[in-house]
C-alpha cells in the first residue's frame, strides 16, 4: 500500500519520513527514560515507578490519596499499581489503609521514610532532568517540545 493509499477507516498511513520522525522520537524518548531512570535507581535506589508514587503522594491533600485515585493520577492499571504499592510498603515508602469515608475503599498514605526518600531523591532527579534534557535544548526548542507535548497531549485526551 503506498501512502497516497488510504488505510482502513479513509485514513493515509505516514510516509516515510513521518515515520523515521516516528521512529526518532521514540527511540531518543525511550533512551531519555532509561538514562533518568537509571540515575534516579543509582543515587536514590528509588524506581520511576516509586517516585512516581511519591510525588503524587507528597502533592496530595494530607499526603493520602485513595488507590483509585492515584492509579488514574499515575496513569497505571490497578492491578499494577496493588502489586507495586505492595513492593513499597514492605520497604516502609507508603502505608495502605481502610478508607473511612468509601466503604471497601483503600487509602494510601505517604510514611516519613517515604517522604524523606522522596525529599532525598528530588534534587539528584531534577539535576538529571536539566543535565540530560533542559541542556540538551535551546530556549526556542525547549519552547517547541512544550508546544508539541501539550498538542500531543490535547490529541490523546481528544481521541478518548
Amino acid at each position: 500500500m503506498t501512502n497516497a493509499t488510504p488505510g482502513r477507516g479513509g485514513r493515509r498511513l505516514p510516509t516515510a519520513e513521518e515515520l523515521r520522525v516516528w521512529r526518532d522520537f521514540v527511540e531518543t524518548t525511550e533512551a531519555l527514560r532509561s538514562q533518568l531512570a537509571s540515575r534516579l535507581q543509582i543515587e536514590s535506589s528509588l524506581s520511576q515507578g516509586d517516585y512516581a508514587v511519591l510525588l503524587a503522594l507528597s502533592e496530595a491533600p494530607d499526603q493520602r490519596m485513595r488507590s483509585s485515585q492515584l492509579a488514574a493520577h499515575i496513569g497505571w492499571e490497578r492491578s499494577r499499581l496493588s502489586h507495586h504499592l505492595g513492593r513499597m510498603e514492605r520497604r516502609a515508602l507508603i502505608r495502605r489503609q481502610e478508607s473511612p469515608t468509601v466503604p471497601r475503599g483503600a487509602e494510601v498514605l505517604l510514611t516519613p521514610s517515604g517522604a524523606e526518600a522522596f525529599r532525598q531523591s528530588t534534587f539528584p532527579h531534577l539535576r538529571a532532568i536539566r543535565e540530560l534534557f533542559v541542556d540538551a535544548l535551546t530556549p526556542d526548542q525547549l519552547r517547541a517540545a512544550g508546544e508539541i507535548a501539550a498538542a500531543l497531549r490535547a490529541h490523546l485526551d481528544a481521541q478518548g
